[in-house]
């Protein structure tokens, strides 16, 4: 018994963590023909797991290429070679990079949700089209609160972790997701659920395979024909119906 005669428990917190990331941008009014796509993936990690497997897999393969573990991964730059990613002009290097890359999310064990938005398809069908991230982030949610039913932890807090895009930005996201956790959903209320913002500088491996594992989805839902090998090794994580379908529960393609 506390001092004060009050009596204090522990949050319950579910075995389960969330990385978002996007790939792709929500405007409407310009739109990269292009790069029409919005696309915003949810991963969710085991967090035991995480811990002991996934981080130190990214960890490893840092200090193996760059001798540190203090750069951030990012898709664009990485495909850019820009910044420390310019070791990668060597051509040797590179392919053992990106097998490095491919081998970590083929192995890393995760579950994967994601909304893909085609801006250009969303503008054309409806007249006062909403804005592709709460689209995106209520179908996300959606899938993931009955995912966590399904697991038996909708009733302990999850948290889900984005990147700090600026003050504005992030004040506007964390009210869209409260205003879709307290029921503007097809599912119910989700007070289970938590939104936490991490600057890009705290260097969360999490939030680097999020970031990595947006990009190959957008490109495959412009082009499902073009070879995609990133898309290829993390098809088989994306969450399922009991016949094995992904569309419309691990991704969902909006209009």
């Amino acid at each position: 018994m506390h001092p004060s005669g009050l009596i204090f428990t522990i949050m319950q917190f579910s075995n389960y963590i969330v990385y978002a990331d996007e790939s792709g941008d929500h405007s409407l009014v310009s739109i990269n023909p292009q790069n029409p796509v919005f696309v915003l993936a949810f991963c969710i990690f085991e967090k035991r797991v995480y811990m002991e497997t996934v981080v130190p897999m990214v960890q490893r393969l840092k200090f193996d290429f760059f001798g540190h573990d203090c750069l951030v991964l990012h898709s664009h730059e990485i495909r850019k070679a820009r910044g420390e990613f310019s070791i990668l002009l060597n051509a040797n290097i590179r392919t053992a990079f990106v097998e490095r890359v491919n081998a970590i999310m083929r192995d890393a064990p995760m579950t994967i949700i994601a909304a893909a938005i085609d801006k250009q398809r969303h503008v054309r069908q409806y007249s006062d089209p909403a804005n592709p991230y709460g689209i995106a982030l209520t179908f996300c949610m959606e899938r993931l609160q009955r995912w966590l039913v399904e697991r038996g932890q909708a009733n302990s807090k999850t948290h889900v972790l984005v990147e700090m895009r600026g003050k504005s930005e992030d004040a506007k996201l964390e009210l869209e997701f409260r205003r879709i956790s307290d029921g503007h959903n097809h599912v119910g209320p989700m007070s289970n659920l938590e939104i936490r913002f991490m600057d890009k500088k705290h260097n969360s491996t999490g939030l680097q395979v999020a970031d990595l594992v947006a990009h190959p989805i957008g490109r495959h839902v412009i082009n499902p024909t073009q070879p995609n090998r990133a898309y290829d090794l993390i098809e088989p994580k994306f969450r399922r119906n009991s016949a094995g379908h992904i569309r419309g529960y691990g991704l969902k393609i909006f209009p």
